[in-house]
């Protein structure tokens, strides 16, 4: 226990006004208990190079509790990677190699670190790997320590168990084992970093309770057990995709923050509270503030962009947060004469863009030429049509046929925005 701190008393009864708690061992006890700092843990299998949105209430259940003044530990899983947990999953998982592990887990930890403070010289987060204490243990050993206190009757009781051995696959012993290692995990930090609790979705219930039983028969020692309900949408579906079925990663150098941003504006209205209650730092009051304002004109999507506005910024920092909004107003009409150049740059990564030598700038009558170059026009004489018929503007102007594309007329000396009609946006980087 981490003496001399003080917590957050109403800390329990944020998440469940937040909808963030499904089931909980011991409500009471848990409540008077959180009255001092207690030690938690998440856990996070490196099954793939990036966590996506469907990890954010973890995250963010994590950074709630550290504010609050409680331990966190974030257990990235390059044990248990290894097997794969059943839980929600009809099908077996692929199994991933060391070297596909150790690439992931480089993708996820620097994730994990984004969320939470790791530097507070008081209450730093800690970064665990549950393969520190799994890899070396013999598997008798395991057996004689873990399996014996487990029942098979336990293990055949979870939900994902039984779900699986009713289907066609049938579960692998390989998953069937995965719940043990998860509890071990859970005595190992009981035993080893004094954690009190584990925290996960609801399909991780069984697990979660397993580990809690294994501390009680192994130790004598008590500890806790938290689920939050499933990220889903309005229909039921799982959020973590959009509607494209293209997956929400955290990781920028697989959803571009500007997409990541976009994805939220297409938000339905009534998972708006859920939403920003869930998955932003804002509070709860502040939520309903704005769900409210947004209801007077939803028409507005007032909701939408402050959700987007939210959650890149959490997930991207303020600086994409901004440039990927003022983006995204310029593709929507927006002026983007006031962009700067980080925002410019998003931009011309995210509509049709056209790289041109800045030979092009000097070259008399280029307008027209440059509209075909780029492929805005098929040829000369559409490009002459579309110019007469006021079709085209360069930066937000209209321009004739006359009209020279020269570095005046450049954003930041390299970009210029062109709209063909009310719907096509283009760009033109100009280079050395």
């Amino acid at each position: 226990m981490l003496k001399g701190m003080k917590t957050d008393p109403g800390l329990l009864d944020d998440l469940v006004e937040r909808g963030l708690v499904h089931d909980t061992t011991d409500r009471e006890a848990l409540s008077e208990r959180l009255q001092e700092p207690i030690t938690v843990y998440v856990g996070f299998d490196p099954t793939a190079e990036s966590l996506h949105v469907g990890n954010m209430i973890g995250l963010m259940t994590m950074r709630r509790f550290q504010d609050a003044g409680h331990h966190v530990i974030s257990l990235a899983g390059g044990a248990t990677g290894m097997v794969g947990d059943p839980s929600g999953k009809s099908d077996e998982r692929n199994l991933l190699d060391d070297d596909a592990l150790a690439h992931n887990l480089a993708g996820v930890v620097p994730q994990l670190k984004q969320f939470l403070n790791f530097d507070n010289a008081d209450n730093p987060a800690k970064l665990l790997d549950n393969r520190a204490w799994t890899v070396g243990v013999p598997y008798l050993v395991f057996l004689r320590d873990i399996g014996k206190h487990i029942t098979v009757n336990q293990m055949m009781a979870k939900e994902s168990v039984k779900a699986r051995m009713e289907g066609d696959q049938g579960i692998s012993y390989t998953e069937f084992s995965y719940m043990l290692l998860q509890a071990h995990d859970f005595a190992w930090l009981h035993e080893n970093e004094g954690c009190e609790m584990q925290m996960g979705g609801s399909d991780q219930w069984g697990n979660i309770t397993l580990g809690a039983d294994l501390i009680r028969r192994r130790t004598g020692g008590h500890a806790y057990a938290l689920t939050w309900p499933l990220l889903t949408k309005a229909d039921g579906t799982k959020y973590g995709k959009t509607a494209g079925g293209e997956t929400l990663w955290l990781s920028p150098a697989l959803m571009s923050p500007y997409r990541f941003y976009q994805s939220w504006i297409q938000t339905d209205d009534e998972d708006l509270f859920k939403l920003l209650a869930q998955l932003t730092l804002l509070p709860v009051t502040a939520v309903r503030d704005i769900v409210t304002e947004h209801e007077a004109e939803p028409h507005r999507r007032l909701g939408q962009r402050r959700l987007a506005r939210e959650l890149t910024a959490l997930v991207h920092g303020e600086e994409a947060a901004q440039g990927a909004q003022a983006a995204s107003a310029v593709v929507f009409g927006g002026s983007v004469a006031e962009l700067e150049i980080s925002a410019l740059g998003m931009l011309a990564g995210e509509v049709p863009s056209t790289v041109l030598s800045r030979s092009w700038l000097t070259e008399p009558d280029n307008l027209v030429p440059i509209l075909v170059e780029a492929g805005i026009a098929s040829s000369k004489s559409e490009a002459g049509r579309l110019l007469k018929q006021n079709g085209v503007s360069l930066n937000d102007d209209k321009v004739g046929a006359d009209v020279v594309v020269d570095s005046e007329r450049l954003l930041h000396e390299r970009f210029c925005l062109i709209r063909k009609g009310k719907k096509h946006v283009s760009m033109l980087v100009f280079e050395d």
